[in-house]
C-alpha cells in the first residue's frame, strides 16, 4: 500500500469506527423504543432527535470550521495559531450552549409547531427535549475538541472519545429503560450524562497533544480582528450550509409525519441505514479534510490531488460494499430495529431507496471534506442553498404523485445534487493552490 493510501486509512479507520458508534447509538434508541408497546415512542425519539440535530448540527461549524484551520496551521508550522483556533472554538461553544439553555422554551414551542405529528408523539417528544437540552454546552465543546484533534491528525484520540461516550450512552439507555422502567426520559437522560463524560475524556486526550504542539497561548492572537473576521465569515457560511442540510432532513421527517405514525416510524427506521452509511463514509471525508488542510497550508498542489484522489477511491469502494450489504440484509436489519409488524412491513416497502443511498450520497460527503479542509466555505453554502431549493420543488411535485416513494425519490436526488454541484466547482479550488511541495506524508 502506498504512502498516500496508508495515510488515508490511518486517518479514516479510527473515524469510521468512532462514527459508527454514533448511528449505533441511534439504532439502540430506536430499538429500545421499538420494543415498547406503541409506535409513538419511536416517533417521539425520532422527532426529539431531529430537534437536536437541527440545533446541534446547526452549530457543527465548531467542528467543521476547526479542523481545516488547525490542519492549515500545522501545515504552515504555526503551533500558536493551532492553539488559538482551539481557544476560539471552545469559547464559542460555551457561549452558544449557555444561550440554548436560556432559549429552551421558545425552541421547544417552535419545534412542536413546525412538526405535524400526533398529540401523543408531540407530548413524548417535548419531554425528551426538556431533558436533553441540558447537554448543550457539552455537545458544542466536544465539537471543538473533535475538530481540533482531527486537524492535528489524531484520529485515534477522537475514536477513543466518541466510542467511550457512546458506549456509556448505550449502557445507560438499557439501564434506564429496561432496568428502571423509564421511556423517552430515560433515553434523554442517558444522553445528557454521556455528553459530559465525553468532554472529560476529550480533555484527557488533548493534554499530550498540547504539550507536544509547541508555540504558546497568545490572547492577542486569539482576539486578532482579522482572524476573528475570517472565522465569523467561514463559520457563518458553514452554519447556513448545515441549516439547509438539516432543513432537508426536517422536511423529510415532517412529510413522513403527515402520512401517519406508521410511515413516520418506518422512515425513522430506514434513516438509521442512511446514518450508518453517512458516518462510515464520513471517515474518508474527514481524512480528506485533514490532508487537504495540510496541503493547502503548505501550498502543495500535488499533495492536494493525492489526498482527494486516494480518499475518494476508498470512499467509493466502501459505499459499494454498504449498498450491497443493505440489499442482502435489509429485512434482518429492519427486524432488529423494531418488533412492530406494521412498521416492519412499511419499512420493507421503501427499503430499496435506503439501500442505494450510499452510492448517491458518497460524492457529497467527499466534497464536503475537501472544501472544508481548504476552508472554501462559500461554495458549500451556495450549492447547498441551490440543492435545498431543488429538493423542495421535487417534493412538491413528486409526493402528491407517488406518496412516500416520491418523498424518498426527491431526497435521493437532493443527496446526489450535493456532490454534483461541488464537483463542477472543484477545478477552480485546485488552481488556487499554487505550490508543489510535499504535504502528504506517512
Amino acid at each position: 500500500m502506498t504512502t498516500h493510501h496508508r495515510r488515508v486509512w490511518a486517518l479514516a479507520l479510527p473515524i469510521i469506527l468512532s462514527n459508527l458508534s454514533v448511528p449505533l447509538l441511534g439504532a439502540v434508541d430506536t430499538a429500545v423504543m421499538g420494543h415498547l408497546d406503541s409506535p409513538a415512542y419511536i416517533g417521539a425519539v425520532a422527532v426529539g432527535a431531529l430537534v437536536f440535530s437541527y440545533i446541534y448540527w446547526g452549530f457543527g461549524f465548531l467542528r467543521m470550521g476547526t479542523t481545516g484551520p488547525t490542519a492549515q496551521a500545522i501545515g504552515a508550522g504555526d503551533g500558536a495559531e493551532a492553539r488559538a483556533v482551539l481557544g476560539r472554538a471552545v469559547l464559542i461553544g460555551l457561549s452558544v450552549g449557555a444561550l440554548l439553555w436560556l432559549l429552551q422554551t421558545p425552541i421547544l414551542a417552535l419545534a412542536m409547531n413546525l412538526l405535524d405529528a400526533s398529540d401523543e408523539v408531540e407530548t413524548l417528544a417535548a419531554e425528551y427535549v426538556r431533558i436533553r437540552i441540558w447537554s448543550a454546552p457539552a455537545v458544542l465543546v466536544q465539537y471543538a475538541q473533535i475538530g481540533w484533534l482531527l486537524g492535528l491528525g489524531r484520529a485515534r484520540a477522537v475514536m477513543i472519545q466518541q466510542i467511550g461516550a457512546n458506549v456509556l450512552n448505550i449502557v445507560l439507555n438499557l439501564l434506564f429503560v429496561f432496568g428502571l422502567g423509564m421511556t423517552v426520559e430515560g433515553v434523554a437522560l442517558a444522553t445528557v450524562i454521556a455528553e459530559y463524560a465525553g468532554v472529560g475524556i476529550g480533555l484527557l486526550l488533548m493534554a499530550p497533544a498540547l504539550r507536544g504542539l509547541g508555540g504558546r497561548w497568545d490572547m492577542a492572537r486569539l482576539r486578532d480582528p482579522a482572524r476573528l473576521k475570517r472565522l465569523i465569515a467561514v463559520n457563518g457560511d458553514i452554519f447556513i450550509r448545515t441549516l439547509c442540510l438539516l432543513s432537508a432532513f426536517a422536511w423529510f421527517t415532517a412529510q413522513g409525519a403527515a402520512s401517519g405514525d406508521v410511515v413516520l416510524a418506518a422512515n425513522a427506521v430506514l434513516l438509521n441505514f442512511l446514518t450508518f452509511a453517512a458516518f462510515g463514509l464520513d471517515g474518508f471525508a474527514h481524512a480528506a479534510e485533514t490532508l487537504v488542510g495540510g496541503a493547502v497550508g503548505a501550498q502543495d498542489r500535488d499533495g492536494l490531488r493525492a489526498a482527494v484522489r486516494t480518499s475518494t477511491v476508498w470512499a467509493l469502494g466502501t459505499a459499494g460494499v454498504m449498498a450491497g450489504a443493505y440489499v442482502l440484509l435489509g429485512d434482518l436489519l429492519i427486524a432488529a430495529l423494531t418488533g412492530l409488524p406494521e412498521v416492519r412491513e412499511a419499512a420493507a416497502g421503501y427499503m430499496l431507496w435506503a439501500a442505494l443511498m450510499p452510492l448517491v450520497s458518497v460524492w457529497g460527503f467527499q466534497f464536503d471534506g475537501i472544501y472544508l479542509g481548504a476552508t472554501e466555505s462559500r461554495p458549500l453554502r451556495n450549492m447547498m442553498i441551490l440543492c435545498l431549493g431543488a429538493y423542495l420543488l421535487m417534493t412538491w411535485a413528486l409526493v402528491p404523485l407517488w406518496g412516500n416513494h416520491g418523498l424518498w425519490a426527491a431526497f435521493m436526488a437532493f443527496m446526489g445534487l450535493r456532490g454534483l454541484t461541488l464537483a463542477v466547482l472543484y477545478p477552480a479550488l485546485e488552481r488556487r493552490v499554487t505550490g508543489t511541495g510535499s504535504a502528504v506524508k506517512a
